[in-house]
């Protein structure tokens, strides 16, 4: 960066070392489909693209096929961005391979693609409650706890996946971002008022990833990195692909930012 490095948000216990990797966190959302791999999220080749580009920490999505096999794809199904059809939890993992991403790049299996990119730090968001304990045993077979975050919308799909203990970093799902977000309003109102904090949905997870706006209501503010951070908590922002964006939240003291715009990101 240009501009002078935010500060770090106070840690407080052990660190993991998912958080061992470059900051701020930069992240290729879906991977590098834009240019010469225009469409081509979720594949290996964008994943790989974006890792020769510099990029040390990648967003991915997985659902499960019938087969019980974690595979990288964002939808239920593969008819928006595949030459194939149907839903990816009625058909067995090898029909899903066969599928093409914008008619050339096959739907990977999460394991093949952490296991051809082991220096690479993994944001991987679960799309169903169906694929939590696929992708756990993926995690364990290549001992990659090191290197993942596991993210989901629904409170719920985290605690499943958090059964694997410390070893496993999981961001914040939709209630822990409300307290959170709740918490952050509570730190500028009277003391009486604070007192509300125990009614407040509990905060779960190592680290927010975000949006910044969600419909009329602001999200991420000095006051909830504040408080964030004050809780040893990292802030990440997504998705943003506009770069005065960028700059302006990296100088709020925003931790990572998820951009389908990598070419941008990566020259902050």
């Amino acid at each position: 960066m240009t501009e002078a490095e935010p500060a770090r948000p106070t840690t407080s216990g052990d660190r993991h070392p998912y958080l061992d990797g470059p900051y701020p966190r930069r992240y290729a959302h879906r991977g590098w489909h834009i240019g010469e791999l225009a469409g081509c999220e979720n594949t290996l080749a964008g994943f790989e693209l974006a890792v020769a580009n510099g990029f040390s920490y990648i967003e991915m999505d997985v659902h499960a096929s019938a087969d019980g096999v974690p595979m990288v794809h964002h939808d239920v199904s593969l008819d928006r961005t595949t030459d194939g059809n149907g839903l990816l939890a009625r058909l067995p993992a090898a029909v899903i391979e066969d599928a093409r991403v914008a008619g050339r790049e096959p739907v990977p299996r999460l394991e093949a693609v952490l296991a051809a990119l082991p220096e690479t730090r993994f944001t991987i968001e679960l799309k169903s409650d169906a694929v939590v304990l696929p992708t756990l045993a993926v995690l364990e077979r290549l001992d990659a706890w090191h290197r993942v975050c596991l993210g989901a919308f629904f409170d719920r799909r985290l605690e499943r996946a958090r059964a694997a203990g410390p070893r496993l970093l999981t961001s914040m799902g939709t209630g822990s971002v409300l307290g959170l977000r709740s918490r952050a309003w509570l730190d500028a109102l009277p003391p009486p008022l604070r007192a509300l904090d125990p009614v407040l949905p509990r905060v779960r997870g190592g680290l927010a990833q975000i949006p910044r706006h969600f419909g009329p209501l602001t999200v991420v503010d000095d006051r909830l990195l504040a408080r964030a951070h004050g809780a040893g908590l990292e802030v990440h922002v997504w998705t943003v692909d506009d770069q005065a964006e960028m700059r302006e939240l990296l100088a709020m003291g925003v931790d990572g930012l998820l951009s389908d715009r990598p070419d941008l990101l990566i020259t902050l």
